[in-house]
């Protein structure tokens, strides 16, 4: 659906309401709204595909299984809308109040279905992870016809469901005004802690701090006139867990909120993270909120600030408590100050770029944590039964791409009480099928199945070939986060070093822009498993080479967010979708009587950007926005018929060399990454569109001449009789092409590849250039192609020439 209906609804000079924005994180988030308008609804949205699926819930969900809500759904809406509470002013569409009634993660309960598939069947089977709103629904259509916007909103029977009538408006606060101000400083909802790294080695790098690695629970702490909330990074309320934390921070005489950790110490100082898994009150230890970060002070956003400054307040800040402790760090010495944390029993060290600025929700390269040994989060989902003990060992596993993967079983670790404990607590989860898919070889050991809903922390000696875990030792249950991120941990292996892709959900600083990538393990290219990690990686190792074929020219975007199995689009006006640092220019489009925005490619950071979006394929104008009226070349298309071979399209290619040639035009020629041959005339921006449209057309008309039997320039496909297409209309203004090296939507991966006039030979496959072997390709041979931005023809000498013939 897009954002052209939400943007065209609105008037963003009148409403507070977020800009129409695409954001492509897909983090599997959901809000539930209360929206006071003409009618009182509930507004459910679910990100999905860069924005809000939404859906007007008239009476709100329930918790009922019996009850069937009805739900129309409305315009997608930009993924900012995720936080946006507030009154939108009278005049406006969906003028009233708008509070946040539940916000949270949700994902799919078919493993095998991707949700978009689902939504376009007009099927939804999902689980929510809110504060109200748990457990698995329905989300169903009703109309087949015209519209197709009525909604059947259901509860499924489960441990979260109810019985008892359910209304939505007993769920909210008696004053939602003061609610809506607390909620806007309130760092669970705009502000997300920002995320560190695994980084391999220890390093010692100027411009770095290290702080220690606490075995605790990541806390935000959020004061406000004396009022204290403590979460976790997902929204999970400790305040009742931790009473005396919350009683130490009230003593703070400002407005702030701060970033640490919660760890419980031992008798030495050293983290005892089962002694915090069930802390309470008589538990021995010492209760420690170690914070290493502060996002606001008095109002004022501290975001932008270089982590150094940010931290110089923090001790005047927490001078008159007692649990809550500054963290310390240390400016270079990595290497010895990793030695001594690792011999003094702590995990390992945090090592942070001193001028970072803080990134909310995303897991950044500019911090790094470094451990002593190998860890992992699994989901608890099965165990094995044993003689003289509560269980055998635990089955662990963790989510790929919303598919749970096996990664080993643990056996060891636990004290016969946690065995106990912990049997107690897979017993109320017990299921009768597996939640993995396929078989597991448990060497012969029963298994139990239990629903993955239990998180638990391993440490490990190593990752096997088969990914699972070497030697997994048991360290606790992990109460803090909720199953839907529980993803193997993926490793830095340098410094955002040119030539490294980004590690999954991670972010790579590129000419000084930090770009946030997503989903790099989601398949692109079913047929030979390549993910989108593959497609960023190639691009980085290509991007010197691509890069003067994109500087300057508008671009038309051909994006493949679920992979080339899923359609498609082309997006050509970005207006208000981008990041404020990418390049745009507007063009007017007399179809459209407005003006288009189209992004620019002006640098290796936008590349990977336009990556990150999708674009596989990479469609530049022929023209620069210096001289956009003047196309840098003219293209030749040889776009064959279903019937035609590759075979032939090179002997249509060789006949064109000859009359170039004869002509004295200096061509170059490339395979489309599709079934064709584009061939390249230099033109110098030296003409108009329409010469080289002309120019173009005759050229064709001589190879039409020669090659009768396999060549046509009937436009309509029809017309063309099963013939190769001479087509000479790429060569209009606006019109784009597969720039050179550029990736095609295609099985096996090709690369649109600049080729030499000698390599035209038969048995010369579209697939012999793919993203897998290009790089090195052009380690060998350079680009080939530079001359057509170099050099140009003259058209009326090669016009004579050609007279001649």
């Amino acid at each position: 659906m897009g954002l052209e209906d939400y943007r065209r609804k609105r008037d963003f000079n009148k409403t507070p309401e977020p800009s129409a924005e695409l954001n492509n994180e897909n983090k599997g988030r959901f809000v539930i709204q209360r929206h006071k308008a003409t009618r009182l609804h509930y507004d459910l949205r679910l990100e999905m595909e860069g924005v809000l699926k939404s859906w007007a819930v008239p009476k709100g969900p329930s918790m009922n299984p019996g009850d069937k809500r009805l739900a129309i759904q409305t315009e997608d809406h930009p993924v900012k809308y995720l936080n946006f509470e507030g009154t939108i002013p009278k005049g406006n569409y969906g003028a009233g109040e708008m509070f946040i009634w539940d916000e949270g993660i949700y994902k799919s309960v078919q493993d095998n279905r991707e949700l978009i598939d689902q939504l376009e069947n007009g099927n939804l089977k999902i689980e929510f992870f809110g504060k109200k709103l748990k457990g698995e629904f329905s989300l169903i259509i009703t109309n087949r016809g015209e519209g197709k916007n009525q909604w059947l909103l259901i509860k499924k029977k489960d441990r979260y469901s109810t019985d008892l009538d359910y209304d939505s408006e007993l769920y909210i606060p008696e004053n939602l005004s003061q609610e809506i101000k607390v909620r806007e400083l309130d760092s669970g909802d705009p502000v997300k802690p920002m995320l560190a790294t695994l980084h391999k080695k220890i390093f010692n790098k100027p411009g770095w701090i290290y702080e220690l690695k606490w075995d605790g629970y990541r806390m935000i702490a959020n004061i406000e006139d004396g009022k204290v909330s403590i979460h976790s990074r997902n929204g999970i309320t400790y305040n009742s867990r931790f009473p005396n934390l919350v009683k130490d921070l009230e003593r703070i005489p400002h407005n702030v909120i701060l970033d640490g950790e919660v760890v419980v110490l031992d008798e030495t100082g050293i983290p005892i993270f089962q002694e915090l898994q069930n802390y309470d009150s008589s538990t021995s230890g010492s209760l420690r909120f170690y914070v290493f970060d502060m996002l606001f002070l008095n109002g004022h956003s501290m975001l932008e600030l270089p982590l150094l400054e940010r931290k110089s307040l923090i001790p005047e800040v927490l001078e008159d408590t007692v649990l809550s402790v500054y963290c310390d760090h240390v400016e270079g010495m990595g290497t010895t100050f990793f030695d001594k944390a690792v011999e003094a029993g702590m995990e390992g060290v945090i090592a942070k770029k001193a001028d970072s600025v803080y990134t909310p929700g995303y897991r950044s390269e500019n911090w790094l944590k470094i451990k002593a040994h190998e860890s992992q989060e699994a989901l608890i989902c099965g165990y094995t039964d044993s003689e003289g003990s509560p269980f055998g060992s635990l089955i662990l596993g963790v989510f790929k791409e919303a598919i749970l993967v096996y990664v080993g079983n643990c056996g060891t670790g636990f004290s016969f009480d946690q065995k106990r404990s912990l049997l107690k607590k897979m017993e109320k989860l017990k299921v009768n099928e597996s939640p993995f898919q396929g078989r597991l070889n448990l060497k012969g050991r029963a298994a139990n199945w239990i629903k993955p809903d239990l998180i638990c922390e391993v440490v490990f000696s190593e990752w096997t070939k088969k990914g699972r875990m070497r030697h997994p030792v048991y360290k606790g249950l992990r109460e803090d986060k909720i199953p839907v991120e529980i993803q193997k941990e993926s490793e830095n292996t340098g410094l955002n070093s040119r030539g490294k892709a980004p590690s999954k959900s991670n972010a790579l600083e590129v000419d000084g822009r930090l770009i946030n990538f997503t989903n790099l393990d989601k398949i692109y290219w079913p047929d030979s498993g390549l993910q989108k990690y593959d497609l960023i990686d190639y691009y980085i190792k290509v991007a010197d080479c691509i890069l003067p074929y994109l500087k300057d020219r508008p671009q038309n975007l051909h994006r493949h967010p679920n992979g080339i199995n899923k359609k498609g689009f082309y997006q050509k006006d970005n207006e208000g979708l981008l990041e404020k640092w990418i390049n745009t220019t507007k063009i007017y489009s007399k179809s459209s009587d407005r003006d288009i925005e189209y992004m620019l490619c002006q640098d290796e950071a936008t590349l990977l950007y336009m990556a990150n979006l999708g674009c596989i394929e990479i469609n530049p104008w022929n023209s620069r926005i210096q001289n956009l009226e003047r196309p840098d070349y003219a293209v030749i298309d040889l776009d064959p018929s279903e019937q035609n071979n590759f075979d032939e399209v090179i002997e249509v290619a060789k006949v064109a060399k000859e009359i170039l040639d004869q002509a004295h035009i200096k061509a170059y020629c490339k395979t489309t990454g599709s079934r064709g041959i584009h061939i390249y005339m230099p033109l110098g921006a030296n003409y108009t569109y329409e010469e080289a449209r002309d120019f173009t057309k005759i050229i064709c008309y001589f190879i039409l001449e020669r090659t009768k039997k396999l060549t046509s320039m009937e436009r309509t496909v029809r017309n063309r009789k099963g013939k190769i297409y001479l087509d000479y209309l790429q060569n209009r203004r606006g019109q784009t092409l597969a720039a050179p090296y550029c990736v095609r939507p295609k099985k096996s991966a090709p690369v649109s590849a600049p080729v030499e006039w000698k390599e035209l030979k038969r048995g010369l496959k579209i697939t012999d250039f793919t993203l897998k072997n290009m790089p090195s390709r052009l380690d060998k041979k350079g680009d080939i192609f530079k001359g057509v931005l170099s050099e140009s023809i003259e058209m009326e000498k090669a016009l004579y020439r050609l007279e001649q013939l």
